[in-house]
This record gives structure tokens, C-alpha cells and sequence, in this order.
């Protein structure tokens, strides 16, 4: 009987500290869910205790220096790498929410939540209005 109660101590505290090991910070590749094909490397930084994202990387072959034509102020005509697409997330339990997330695409901004899918994978929900009216992302961890 001790020697369960130690085995589930054990693998309990292992899980705890694989949960909090894990995190939306880093290097992510994104995908476009329209062709598969891979689209950019976004970086998610923490400042001021809130969450950012910056796109460090376009990855389609032309589209290098692309600029954001559809954007509106201050970020139309402004290079796609180096913009910030995310800005201010806090932290709600498991999830990142409360910021808005910027379409280069389109221009267009939604709001957004992001939650952490395993090690190697974030779900990015952005929605108009309610969390059903939107669509989803999955962005994969990039190692280089």
C-alpha cells in the first residue's frame, strides 16, 4: 500500500511539473488552412506579464517582403515580418485571451484566445463577436 501511495505521489508531481513546463512562449510555424502550405514563424514573447506575437519569418517562396496592403493606420504598407499580429494576451488558467490578432491577408482584426495542445502544438481561436464565430489554427512548435 506505501509503495502505491508513493508510485501516485510521484507521477502526480511529475505531471504538475510537465504541465507547467510547457508554454505558448517560443517559436511557432503556422500553416494556411486553406492549402496546407507553411506560411510564416511567429514568435510569442511575454512583456509585461501579457503575451505578444510578432511575425519573424514569411516562409512563401516571393512573399519574403511582402507588405500588409490590407491593413489599416499605422501598419498599412508595412513589411509582414517583423509585424506584431498578437497583441496583449492575459493569462486565464489554461488559456491566453482578452487581445486581438491581426490577419495580414485581409487586415482584418478578431479577437482572440490561444491554449496550449501538448508540447508541440497551439490552438489559435480567432472570432467576431463570439468564440463560435470564427476559426481555429493549429500552430506547431518550430525548432531550428
Amino acid at each position: 500500500m506505501k509503495k502505491t501511495i508513493s508510485i501516485l505521489s510521484c507521477l502526480f508531481f511529475i505531471g504538475i511539473l510537465s504541465v507547467q513546463s510547457q508554454s505558448i512562449f517560443g517559436k511557432w510555424k503556422t500553416i494556411d488552412d486553406e492549402t496546407g502550405n507553411e506560411k510564416s514563424i511567429v514568435e510569442i514573447y511575454q512583456k509585461d506579464g501579457k503575451a505578444y506575437a510578432k511575425i519573424v519569418e514569411l516562409l512563401e517562396n516571393g512573399k519574403e517582403d511582402k507588405v500588409c496592403e490590407e491593413c489599416k493606420g499605422a501598419k498599412k504598407n508595412k513589411p509582414i515580418k517583423g509585424m506584431e499580429i498578437i497583441n496583449g494576451l492575459s493569462k486565464d488558467g489554461n488559456e491566453w485571451n482578452d487581445a486581438k490578432i491581426l490577419d495580414p491577408k485581409t487586415g482584418k482584426e478578431y479577437k482572440c484566445y490561444i491554449t496550449l495542445e501538448g508540447d508541440n502544438k497551439l490552438k489559435v481561436r480567432g472570432y467576431v463577436g463570439f468564440a463560435l464565430l470564427g476559426r481555429t489554427q493549429y500552430w506547431h512548435k518550430f525548432e531550428q
